[in-house]
C-alpha cells in the first residue's frame, strides 16, 4: 500500500524539477525581401568556442540541402536523430520564423551562443548569419544578420 503512494509522488518529484531545469524560449528570425525561393535555416547552439552542442529547429523539409547549411553541417554531422522532429517548412522571403521550445537552464549565461545559418537555392549561403550570446540580459535585443536574416530576437 506504502508503494503505491511513494512511486507516483517520486514520479511526481522528478517531473517537477525536469520543468524547473528548463524554460520556454521563443526565437523570432525575419528574413530580409531578397527575391528569391524560400530559405532553408539552422537554428542551433555552440559553446563559447563556437563547437556545434545542440540542434534547436530546421526550417526546410530536404533534407538534401541541409549540406548548404554548413556551420550546423558541420557541427551535426547531419545525424537525423539529432534533428528529427525539429524541422518545418522552409521560411519565404520577408517572412518571419518564430520558434518556441524549452530550452535547458544550463544554456542560459553558460556563455552558450545561437547561431543562425541561410541558404536559398541559387543564391549564396551563409554560414553564421547570425551570433548571438544566449544570456538574460540579451532578451528582447533584435540582432540584424549578415545575410538574409533581416533580424533575429528571442524572449523567455
Amino acid at each position: 500500500m506504502t508503494n503505491r503512494i511513494l512511486i507516483p509522488a517520486a514520479i511526481a518529484s522528478l517531473l517537477s524539477a525536469m520543468v524547473a531545469n528548463a524554460r520556454e524560449v521563443t526565437f523570432t528570425t525575419e528574413l530580409k525581401s531578397y527575391g528569391g525561393d524560400g530559405a532553408y535555416v539552422a537554428l542551433y547552439l555552440t559553446n563559447e568556442a563556437g563547437q556545434y552542442q545542440k540542434t534547436l529547429w530546421i526550417a526546410g523539409e530536404k533534407s538534401k540541402y541541409y549540406k548548404h547549411l554548413s556551420g550546423w553541417a558541420r557541427g551535426s554531422g547531419l545525424r537525423s536523430s539529432e534533428y528529427d522532429a525539429l524541422t518545418g517548412a522552409s521560411v519565404a522571403a520577408g517572412k518571419t520564423m518564430t520558434v518556441t521550445l524549452d530550452l535547458e537552464d544550463s544554456f542560459i549565461d553558460s556563455g552558450f551562443q545561437v547561431r543562425v545559418d541561410t541558404a536559398v537555392e541559387d543564391m549564396r549561403d551563409n554560414r553564421n548569419d547570425v551570433v548571438v550570446s544566449l544570456t538574460t540580459e540579451g532578451v528582447g535585443q533584435t540582432t540584424a544578420g549578415r545575410g538574409y536574416v533581416q533580424s533575429f530576437s528571442y524572449s523567455f
